[in-house]
């Protein structure tokens, strides 16, 4: 079961080196994850004027994204931070279903088990977008519970799984998995294979949750269930030790909104204030609550560590656009900044994430790529272009796996650490990645870049992703070069800096 609780103590007394020891422990446990998948899709776009035949706006869609929802989410999540996870769901017979069959099982680290009903639909939930801004949520739902042929068979998978995994999490979001008795049965089966139970509820009746490990209701959800207030730190208290005594559950996780989370057990109370350096969007933030929770608690973390690293990562993904999730780079520079200009280098992922972000504040994008082996003061003039045309400039350097082919003679490339460090040093540059493929062509639709720049000793037709980027209203430069002679000796001897 879950370890011994540490004496209480307020959250500054956790020092950074320790819990940056305990995000790189994330990884080693497995969760198995029940609950409710769902597909969240994405329709981006642009609503400049207002429809003739009713008084709405008409958004003209420019792109769309789908992406693992509801308890899928928490499954990516949890994966994010390095952890293994099961996961058994139920899916509609229909092509919502199986495209989310397909997404899920893209993901690496997860053994999924979903179970098709054929007379269900699986859930989806659209949402349209107009510059950032929500217009309109469309939902496609079945939340009736399963047939008691799927039902009986999802129980028997799920019990099997919990032998294989360190921590079991039920995802409730009410749409029909863990209806009637399930939850209970599942809590008896985790309990019967000593396995610790962390339960993210829904609905107003927590006695089918009875004898859990730790359960995660938001602060309203705490009032209704107990009739109590659930404002101030003592009232939540107050109202949480009702709740774990009513139904002889361990320790309860309240998450608080803009007030953080806090985290009560018989012993003690602990109270995270929120971690949020600036706020995009809260879609999904309890699912990372959960999922680093339940990584945690597979990986042996005290419950309190747990918990504080799960609050540091939701408020790294209320600071991403869409259902985003927190990875174990993100908890770890949040704990521990990088000093310097490495803070510039990204993984492909991050990139695409923060490329969305500046987007939404309105800011212009661009983007360039190459070896960069050398860096001289060529390389630093047409950096300097590419950022003078936009507000920010994302560079992709070529990985140390690329082909390698040859130029001036030379075949060996230094390593994409030394070029990437060198790039981030110079002042032009917002933002580094490493391109592991021979073409850009697949960041450049990932990222949607408002400028590409290349020089012009690229023939405009011979510009790869050119089209691509025209296609949705971007532009192309073709930098000038700096000529021979003024390249100062070709390699520079140290960047210039900001």
């Amino acid at each position: 079961m879950t370890e011994p609780l540490p004496t209480p103590r307020t959250w500054q007394d956790d020092a950074a080196a320790e819990l940056a020891d305990a995000a790189r422990q994330l990884g080693r446990g497995s969760v198995l994850v029940v609950g409710d998948a769902m597909l969240d899709r994405y329709f981006y776009g642009e609503a400049t004027r207002i429809s003739q035949e009713a008084p709405v706006p008409v958004l003209c869609l420019q792109r769309e994204l789908s992406l693992p929802g509801g308890a899928a989410n928490v499954v990516r999540n949890i994966t994010a931070v390095g952890a293994a996870a099961a996961f058994v769901a139920v899916v509609g017979d229909d092509m919502a279903g199986s495209d989310l069959t397909a997404l899920i099982g893209r993901q690496s680290g997860v053994e999924p088990w979903l179970l098709v009903q054929g007379s269900r639909v699986t859930t989806v939930k659209t949402r349209f977008l107009a510059q950032g801004q929500h217009l309109l949520r469309a939902d496609t739902e079945d939340p009736g519970p399963l047939h008691p042929k799927i039902a009986e068979r999802l129980l028997r998978i799920a019990t099997d799984a919990m032998a294989a995994t360190s921590v079991t999490l039920l995802s409730d979001y009410s749409k029909g998995v863990l209806a009637g008795d399930m939850p209970a049965r599942l809590v008896q089966a985790a309990r019967q294979a000593g396995r610790p139970i962390i339960v993210d509820p829904k609905g107003g009746d927590y006695a089918g949750y009875a004898g859990a490990d730790v359960i995660m209701p938001n602060r309203r959800e705490l009032a209704s269930v107990t009739g109590l207030p659930a404002e101030t730190d003592e009232e939540i208290e107050v109202a949480a030790r009702t709740m774990l005594e009513r139904h002889q559950i361990g320790a309860a996780l309240i998450t608080r909104s803009e007030h953080g989370i806090s985290l009560v057990t018989p012993a003690g109370a602990w109270h995270f204030p929120a971690e949020a350096l600036d706020v995009h969007d809260v879609s999904g933030a309890g699912d990372t609550v959960a999922a680093v929770l339940a990584a945690g608690m597979a990986a042996r973390l005290p419950l309190p560590i747990a918990a504080r690293l799960a609050n540091v990562a939701a408020g790294i993904v209320v600071g991403k656009v869409g259902t985003a999730v927190a990875r174990q780079d993100d908890i770890l520079g949040r704990l521990a900044p990088v000093a310097g200009n490495r803070t510039k280098i990204a993984t492909r992922e991050a990139a695409i994430e923060q490329a969305e972000r500046w987007r939404r504040r309105g800011w212009r994008v661009g983007f360039t790529n190459g070896r960069f082996d050398r860096l001289h003061q060529g390389h630093v003039h047409l950096l300097e272009q590419a950022r003078g045309a936009c507000d920010r400039l994302i560079v992709a350097i070529a990985g140390d796996g690329t082909p390698r082919t040859a130029k001036n003679g030379r075949r060996h490339m230094r390593p994409e650490a030394d070029r990437a460090a060198d790039l981030a040093a110079l002042s032009a540059v917002d933002l580094v990645c490493i391109l592991e493929e021979e073409s850009p062509l697949a960041i450049i639709a990932a990222l949607r870049p408002d400028l590409l720049v290349k020089g012009s000793d690229h023939a405009a037709a011979d510009i790869v992703g050119a089209d691509m980027v025209e296609s949705w209203g971007g532009t192309v430069l073709r930098a000038e070069l700096l000529p021979a002679s003024a390249r100062a000796n070709g390699a520079l001897a140290s960047p210039r800096v900001s």
